[in-house]
């Protein structure tokens, strides 16, 4: 039996702010948005004040912050009344163990070691003598108080015996399974798996089917309770993905499931993993790069060459960012791994340099051998006094069941995921708005017809693979985006308000101060304390001047002061106001045209909870705050009275989403299939139409270009019949001009009359 796909979902960050029960009270507003499922974050307990969920301490129970079994029993009943689906994020890789009393099988490790019944968990190197825990600062003082061990508010079990009354402190901890020592040793001397290169997730071991089991207790229960979806964090992590999923799909026969794998341009899931799709980070790239300009990149870059010194291009900060991280942040999991081989010599060096070498995130063995050799082929000729070690390695990491094969295949995704994303998409700065999950910030825009080819494949290959344009861990918000994409087409003003902001400024590293302009422009004069707080965690994520560890005081004083001054400088403040008046009319446009296309391309669309309005959330958490629901639900009254403008209130979005979504949910036999639509005439490429199998969207790209163009003129569009436009309620036929369909909105969504 194929599980049913919801037609659309919309995704809550459910918190103690924000708890089922306040997403339960929402339900009927989704509904008469046009959605399919409601999507939640992760549900599990988490330590005690987590806003995002990802943490999960305890599987066996539902968050009481988060509102608690009750909750969700109440959720699901009135999920079912709406006639809403319900999809939930699961995180299968890690738990959290920053708080051990709140996580009971860490505390059980750490209190009985190997011998623990949940030892098997964890991905922890039994070779060792002691589980090293990384949690100590500069003062290490000890007590023991109440039977544990005691560092300021951090409590730790002991060992059964393994204490009297009145001994010393540093005496009982040398007794125990586990031993406590400074934070600074975490990234060199850990003895688990993590997450990334997070100390307080612990990699869990899934490919052992107990822990499976154990681990998705609840799972199975809302499978039995009939949940729509489930959504699967980071499966690159995992030992075995492929194995993990065909678990998952025999515990979920008939649930929709989709797994947040990070696909490279041109790479496809593999094809025996019983999934939907992706959580729709490649689609996002389609989307994005059909709204940006490719004709101006040659500019661009010579814009951003001579303001900034930078001349490297992305490979290069890439593989630079992943260096850092092989050589600073994973040292402790490539020690593990060199353990293995202890008759290679430099296999440290060797393994951290396939890791860096990797062209994707990971390989699956037997599939992605290609790119197995690929790394080991390009690290030979980086690092040519390593070939012996290399061809030493090259056996055991074909060897799809040696430990060393299965754990460089999750170094390479942590060292892809953490000199990329998290470190080069914030040092290299050409183009922002391309410095995305999943995107490629040297493929400046994706022309019409590779977009069609694309749509084409996805229709064919992944048809219910999850689209979006926003999630929680976007850099920047869909119509920040949509805004810095505007300035692809006006390389010359963007031009001279980046050199003037640099010239006003004193940012140290120029790149990070032309980062930060574009940050200013895409996201406008949104309230100062939120760039502030954006500023200070980009700058940190570049590791590039000042780090989360290791503060330049100066360094991030100067770029505060860059942010004050854009707010406060009078001829800056004035540059900044004039280019963000001039990019946003033509920045809504785009956003009502990537919002359609993602909401009826191939796919099940995604909304992020608030961007059925105009969205200027940048990084988290600046994307996870509070959203104004009775601001959007009053306003969905009303745009179902009139049709209203495009302005600054959103709400010509909000139209657009509202109606996009009710087509799906209400006509899915009209999205079944994808057909181009070419135009003709002088603004042919400003166009992008297709045909879904019925219904049809029109949208316009590159606004400004077109607008200095003249407009549509006579350029024509053949429709395959008598058509209704969902947006204003007019009908077509035949041959119209665009210029007539498009008089109203910047976009169209046609069905039959």
């Amino acid at each position: 039996m194929t599980p049913t796909a919801p037609a659309s979902t919309y995704r809550l960050q459910v918190q103690r702010d924000f708890t089922l029960a306040d997403a339960t009270a929402l339900l009927d507003h989704l509904a008469d948005l046009g959605v399919g499922a409601v999507y939640l974050s992760p549900l599990l307990r988490s330590t005690t004040g987590s806003a995002h969920g990802y943490d999960t301490v305890d599987v066996t129970e539902v968050d009481p912050d988060r509102g608690g079994e009750e909750g969700l029993r109440a959720l699901f009943a009135a999920a079912e009344a709406a006639g809403l689906g319900v999809v939930v994020d699961i995180v299968p890789n890690h738990l959290g163990v920053e708080v051990p009393a709140e996580n009971p099988a860490w505390w059980d490790v750490l209190q009985h070691g190997r011998d623990a019944a949940h030892a098997s968990w964890f991905d922890i190197d039994w070779s060792r003598p002691r589980l090293l825990l990384p949690v100590l600062g500069d003062d290490a003082e000890l007590t023991v108080q109440d039977g544990e061990l005691r560092y300021y508010d951090h409590r730790f079990p002991l060992a059964p015996g393994s204490w009297s009354e009145g001994e010393d402190a540093a005496t009982v901890h040398d007794r125990q399974h586990y031993e406590l020592v400074h934070w600074s040793r975490g990234n060199t001397d850990l003895g688990y798996r993590r997450f990334f290169a997070v100390t307080t997730l612990a990699g869990v071991r899934q490919e052992d089917e107990a822990v499976f089991d154990a681990t998705h207790v609840k799972v199975r229960e809302w499978v039995e309770r009939g949940v729509t979806g489930l959504r699967i964090d980071h499966p690159d992590g995992l030992v075995d993905p492929g194995e993990y999923l065909r678990r998952l799909r025999a515990l979920a026969p008939d649930q929709w499931i989709t797994v947040e794998k990070i696909l490279e341009p041109g790479e496809q899931l593999p094809a025996d993993w019983p999934v939907e799709g992706t959580t729709g980070y490649d689609a996002m790239r389609e989307v994005n790069g059909l709204f940006v300009d490719p004709g101006h990149e040659h500019e661009l870059t010579a814009l951003y060459q001579r303001l900034t010194g930078d001349e490297r291009n992305i490979a290069e900060h890439v593989e630079a960012g992943k260096r850092m991280v092989v050589t600073e942040l994973l040292v402790a999991e490539i020690r593990r791994m060199a353990a293995l081989v202890p008759d290679v010599e430099d296999a440290e060096a060797a393994i951290a340099e396939v890791a860096v070498a990797f062209a994707v995130y990971r390989s699956y063995l037997p599939d992605g051998v290609a790119d197995l050799d690929h790394a080991l082929a390009l690290a030979a000729r980086r690092r040519p006094q390593l070939r012996e070690a290399l061809d030493a390695l090259s056996p055991r990491l074909h060897d799809g069941d040696d430990e060393l094969a299965r754990r460089m295949q999750q170094l390479s995704g942590a060292t892809m995921a953490k000199g990329t994303e998290d470190t080069a998409f914030y040092r290299y700065a050409r183009f922002v708005a391309l410095n995305e999950v999943g995107a490629d910030p040297d493929e400046l825009g994706i022309d019409l017809e590779a977009f069609h080819a694309a749509q084409v494949a996805r229709q064919e290959r992944q048809p219910r693979s999850m689209t979006g344009l926003s999630t929680h861990d976007t850099k920047r918000g869909e119509d920040v985006r949509a805004r810095l994409a505007v300035l692809a087409e006006i390389p010359q003003a963007w031009g001279e308000f980046a050199e003037q902001f640099l010239a006003a400024t004193a940012v140290p590293r120029p790149a990070f101060g032309y980062f930060l302009a574009q940050t200013l422009v895409g996201a406008g004069p949104v309230e100062r304390e939120r760039m502030h707080a954006y500023a200070e965690k980009a700058m940190r994520e570049a590791s590039d001047g000042t780090t989360y560890t290791d503060v330049d005081e100066a360094y991030e004083a100067a770029v505060h002061a860059a942010v004050d001054a854009a707010y406060d400088e009078p001829q800056l403040r004035a540059a900044w106001d004039d280019l963000v008046a001039a990019v946003t009319p033509h920045g809504w446009t785009n956003a009502l045209g990537q919002k359609l296309v993602q909401l009826t391309m191939p796919g099940v669309p995604d909304v992020y909870q608030g961007t059925e309005l105009w969205d200027d959330s940048l990084v988290d958490p600046d994307n996870r705050r509070p959203v104004d629901f009775d601001r959007r639900r009053a306003l969905l009254a009303e745009v179902r009275q009139s049709h209203p403008g495009v302005d600054g209130t959103g709400a010509a979005k909000l139209w657009v989403t509202t109606q996009a979504l009710h087509a799906r949910r209400e006509h899915p036999e009209l999205f079944t299939g994808y057909t181009p639509l070419h135009a003709t005439g002088p603004a042919a490429h400003h166009l992008v139409a297709f045909d879904r199998g019925g219904a049809l969207t029109l949208a316009t790209r590159l606004p400004l270009g077109l607008a200095a163009a003249g407009g549509w003129l006579d350029t024509t569009l053949t429709l395959p019949g008598r058509v209704v436009d969902e947006l204003t309620g007019r009908e077509h036929e035949g041959t119209v001009q665009v210029a007539d369909v498009l008089d109203r909105y910047p976009v169209a969504l046609l069905l039959p009359a």
